[in-house]
């Protein structure tokens, strides 16, 4: 019976490729928050800069750049072994409060307008 089967095993598995979608998920996600924190700045600024809107785009743009550092570290990370090694549970739990903390300014943004 000439075929792959489902348990083929590791020799027809190509390890480069799972490292390079996860680089290419961080990027994505990076790239997408950066579009969120410019519109909620274009929002928050919309109509005259208040201090209100002035300190939620602060907000916006720091927790921005935090999720790019832990994205930023882990694609470097991802980069540099053959096999990579796993996220360390604080730069994902940072990852994650950033995504959660920009969204909920995002809310914040579209209810006050």
């Amino acid at each position: 019976m000439g075929g792959v089967t489902a348990g083929a095993g590791p020799a027809g598995r190509d390890p480069g490729l799972q490292p390079e979608r996860t680089r290419l998920a961080w990027r994505r996600t990076t790239l997408s928050g950066a579009v969120a924190t410019v519109l909620g700045v274009r929002t928050a600024l919309h109509g005259g800069a208040s201090a209100t809107g002035i300190v939620v785009c602060a907000v916006c743009c720091g927790l921005w750049l935090g999720f790019v550092r832990v994205a930023h570290h882990r694609i470097r990370a991802l980069s540099a072994a053959a096999p990579p090694p796993a996220l360390a549970p604080r730069h994902a739990t940072t990852a994650v409060l950033c995504a959660m903390a920009l969204a909920v300014c995002a809310a914040v943004l579209v209810v006050r307008i």
